[in-house]
């Protein structure tokens, strides 16, 4: 059986390979032929991450569903935290998947882009639609090593909302990184907001959080623009699907998956993908490479 080319497809310790991907909702109704159909993204779901199968995947736009169908693409040593954002954990998701074989899941919380996190569901910065984060913290099960995983999804309409966000979740990350300094901090989202914009300053002016584009040793792709709305690629859009690194974090390789089946894509957005490693077992592998 023939599988689809990876843009990195599956890694070994010490590296970890991050996705975030915005794989768009299921819609009740589609016009004919639509390529927003989920029946017809589906499949293309599901040979996308087949092929790149990352140890950390941040998703969202998730329903019930479709939460299951990534976890099945995945393969059967991933699993998944996370749920809905309404009341009683429906509605959409921005779960965090991991290997599992690779990372040991050490906790994990889910709270509410609000004045109020701790109530699930709240809103107060004037999004109508109410706004998430998954945190997660892992254990490296190979090099002993931590890493703390940041998943969202900020508002599409709100200025004021996503910047309350970004300042909310810069602060987690803030957080982890005094507390556990040894430790990689990743944040994985669409942020509704590109690389130029008060969002992504508010997120990286503390100097904890950096643009895993942007730190990136190699880019393996052009700097695509994330969301395509399934038109064709278009080098130098706006990057509004971002992998943000912290603490110990070094990037070898960063990228956008601008793939097509037969033309089609699987999501309205492009996922972002990046290798990391530790800081010190990038060194350690550098000295090792130039002693030959």
């Amino acid at each position: 059986m023939m599988t689809d080319e990876p843009l990195i497809g599956p890694v070994e310790a010490p590296d970890l390979h991050v996705m975030s991907f915005n794989i768009r909702r299921r819609m009740p109704r589609n016009r004919p032929g639509s390529p927003d159909r989920w029946a017809t993204r589906k499949p293309l779901l599901r040979r996308l991450l087949a092929a790149e199968r990352p140890t950390v995947l941040g998703v969202q736009e998730a329903l019930g569903e479709q939460v299951e169908v990534v976890g099945a693409a995945l393969g059967g040593s991933h699993r998944w935290v996370g749920t809905g954002r309404d009341p009683g954990g429906h509605g959409e998701a921005c779960p965090v998947y991991y290997d599992a074989e690779r990372l040991e899941l050490t906790e994990w919380r889910q709270l509410a882009l609000s004045a109020t996190p701790d109530e699930h569901g709240s809103r107060s910065w004037g999004n109508l639609t109410r706004r998430l984060v998954v945190a997660a913290d892992f254990t490296d099960r190979e090099t002993g090593r931590r890493l703390h995983v940041l998943n969202t999804h900020l508002d599409h309409l709100s200025r004021r909302s996503r910047l309350q966000s970004a300042l909310m979740i810069a602060g987690l990350a803030h957080t982890a990184h005094l507390d556990d300094p040894g430790a990689a901090i990743v944040v994985t989202g669409d942020f509704n907001a590109d690389e130029r914009s008060a969002v992504h300053r508010r997120l990286t002016g503390d100097g904890v959080l950096r643009d895993a584009w942007d730190a990136a040793a190699d880019r393996l792709t052009p700097e695509w623009g994330t969301f395509s709305n399934y038109g064709p690629r278009r080098r130098g859009g706006r990057r509004i699907d971002l992998i943000l690194v912290g603490g110990t974090a070094a990037v070898t390789h960063a990228g956008i998956n601008a793939a097509r089946f037969e033309g089609r894509a699987a999501s309205d957005h492009e996922p972002v993908q990046a290798v990391l490693r530790h800081r010190a077992d990038h060194e350690a592998v550098d000295r090792r490479q130039e002693a030959g």
